[in-house]
């Protein structure tokens, strides 16, 4: 089959140490315990034949937001940004009405994947700022564990017209021996029309298992989403602690049917994040 559709990487990051004071990662992850700009990442996305990327956050901080919305602006292959505002503040439907007034915006994500309360996301008091995210045509990333997917599953139901895409599979304890229930808590998440999947994060998760550990899990997020519902990431530079971009990239390409593989790496991230809608 002729690949068309634009390769887009769904999921990754840049960073400054000294942005990052007292935040993750710490020295002791001596592989991603520096510097990650544009510039290093350039080349492995032209090797990877990468035609745009999606830019998520990693700080509870609206000053990361906006550096990733201004770097946006002037690099084009970045074609889309998910950042982050506080969803439980007061004025967060405004703060989220006045981000959404730049295009290069395309989601939000809160940090819940150690909240100290996994039910967190499940608060009908969020219905304020989630609706005003429904209004502006904003995408919700889910940055959970899997013992959060229940309490997902509730916010899902509750707000059906919120694109909700499940980042890094749920981060199932792949080098552990897996996480029970997992399987059967994305199934169902999986069935609900709004729910959609990342293909990005579980090498990092998989430990010595490598790819073959791997295998059975993106599996299960092919046949649970569906082709048309999973997002390839390459969640670099956190990818770094357990392999390089390219091959990932190429066990990924091995996993998915050719038959998917515009879907999967680039059209359903175009659909999801309306990266065509600047």
């Amino acid at each position: 089959m002729t690949e068309t559709a634009p390769r887009i990487d769904a999921h990754h990051h840049l960073w400054r140490l000294a942005d990052r004071a007292g935040q993750w990662p710490p020295p002791a992850l001596a592989a991603i315990h520096r510097d990650f700009t544009l510039d290093d990442l350039a080349p492995l996305l032209a090797a990877a034949g990468i035609d745009g990327t999606v830019l998520v956050q990693t700080l509870e901080d609206e000053a990361e937001t906006a550096a990733m919305l201004a770097l946006a602006a002037r690099a084009p292959v970045i074609r889309g940004v998910v950042g982050w505002t506080d969803l439980t503040a007061p004025d967060a439907p405004e703060k989220i009405a006045r981000l959404a007034r730049d295009p290069h915006l395309k989601g939000l994500r809160p940090m819940l994947q150690d909240h100290p309360d996994d039910a967190w996301i499940a608060d009908p008091a969020l219905a304020p700022a989630i609706d005003a995210m429904v209004a502006h045509g904003l995408a919700f990333d889910a940055l959970v564990r899997p013992r959060q997917l229940g309490s997902l599953l509730t916010f899902a139901l509750r707000h059906p017209d919120l694109r909700i895409v499940v980042d890094h599979g749920a981060k199932p304890e792949i080098g552990a021996g897996g996480t029970p229930g997992w399987r059967e808590a994305m199934a169902a998440l999986a069935a609900r029309p709004n729910v959609w999947c990342k293909l990005s994060g579980l090498l990092t998760e998989a430990g010595e298992g490598g790819t073959e550990a791997v295998r059975p899990y993106a599996e299960a997020i092919l046949d649970l989403f569906g082709p048309a519902r999973v997002l390839w990431g390459s969640d670099w530079p956190v990818l770094n602690l357990a392999g390089a971009y390219g091959d990932w990239l190429d066990a990924c390409r091995a996993l998915v049917p050719p038959a998917h593989h515009d879907a999967v790496f680039g059209g359903n991230a175009v659909s999801f994040y309306r990266l065509g809608r600047a």
